[in-house]
């Protein structure tokens, strides 16, 4: 069997073999006389940060599209940004959410085809607390439960608040400066008892302390809770809440808009807590996710 044989080429002329070298060196010289080269500019952050586990948020490309598509975690909306260019459903993840594959589906249209879309979600391991507490303050008496009973049935109609989208840029401001005292997912076991994981960071802060508004939002609920004491919920749009609790002040009424930054409420100690600190919740599709994830580390 022949071999095929490279196609010949004639030798490059002196000329043309000094034009290459001096056009080589003039290269290589180039970085030496402006200076090291800089590296690239890291890409922009972007908020909320992604976290695909329990209590995070998952970040999921549709695609371009002309109009906002409409996306849903089972029956509930997600909140979609972007445009014609791309869309991104940001989905909340439920601290209850079990590893593994999750799905959402995505109409293009109001009316036309619906797919699935998959994600998975990682597992994470949160901070577990076991406490030793005296009888009787673990359990609440029925003249307390019934009152928590009320208020949650009435809190679940606040936090099924969905409004059109209005904002594109979603990292938040830290509402009130302060050591976090408690993170998120952390899981109290009272005598033995587990409860709730914590479902918001706590602020160390004084009694008085102003809170500002970490994004613009209207204020959509005010009350005096059994747990929470005086609390606060705002409504950023698209199924993004967040929540100020145990406030020792509330300027504000069902109604008013904010601006980012603008005081609406101060630091307490008020519902069942042992100190005055700020406890602040972000809510997303009706999950309670990590605030980490909108603000600088």
């Amino acid at each position: 069997m022949s071999r095929q044989r490279a196609p010949f080429a004639p030798p490059p002329s002196p000329l043309n073999r000094r034009s290459a070298l001096l056009g080589a060196a003039a290269l290589l010289a180039l970085p030496l006389a402006r200076g090291k080269a800089r590296p690239a500019p890291p890409p922009p952050a972007v908020w909320p940060r992604a976290a695909q586990v329990p209590g995070g948020i998952a970040r999921l490309s549709l695609g371009p599209a002309a109009a906002r598509p409409l996306a849903r975690d089972g029956e509930l909306p997600l909140l979609v940004l972007g445009d014609a260019i791309e869309w991104t459903a940001l989905v909340g993840i439920p601290l209850a959410t079990a590893p593994g594959e999750a799905r959402i589906s995505v109409q293009q249209a109001e009316g036309g085809a619906t797919r699935e879309l998959a994600y998975m979600v990682a597992p994470k391991q949160y901070s577990e607390q076991r406490l030793k507490v005296a009888p009787g303050t673990v359990d609440l008496s029925p003249e307390d439960e019934a009152r928590y009973n009320r208020e949650r049935a009435h809190l679940a109609t606040v936090m099924a608040t969905f409004t059109e989208p209005q904002l594109q840029e979603l990292r938040m401001r830290v509402p009130v400066p302060g050591r976090r005292s408690s993170s998120f997912g952390l899981r109290r076991v009272f005598n033995g008892q587990s409860r709730n994981p914590h479902s918001g960071m706590d602020i160390a802060a004084g009694t008085g302390t102003p809170v500002l508004a970490p994004l613009p939002g209207r204020v959509i609920d005010t009350g005096d809770y059994f747990f929470n004491g005086g609390t606060v919920w705002l409504d950023h749009g698209g199924g993004l809440l967040s929540m100020y609790c145990h406030l020792s002040a509330v300027d504000v009424k069902p109604g008013d808009v904010l601006k980012t930054g603008e005081r609406f409420c101060a630091v307490g100690a008020t519902g069942r807590v042992t100190g005055p600190h700020l406890h602040w919740s972000v809510m997303l599709n009706r999950a309670m996710v990590d605030p980490a994830l909108f603000i600088a580390a």
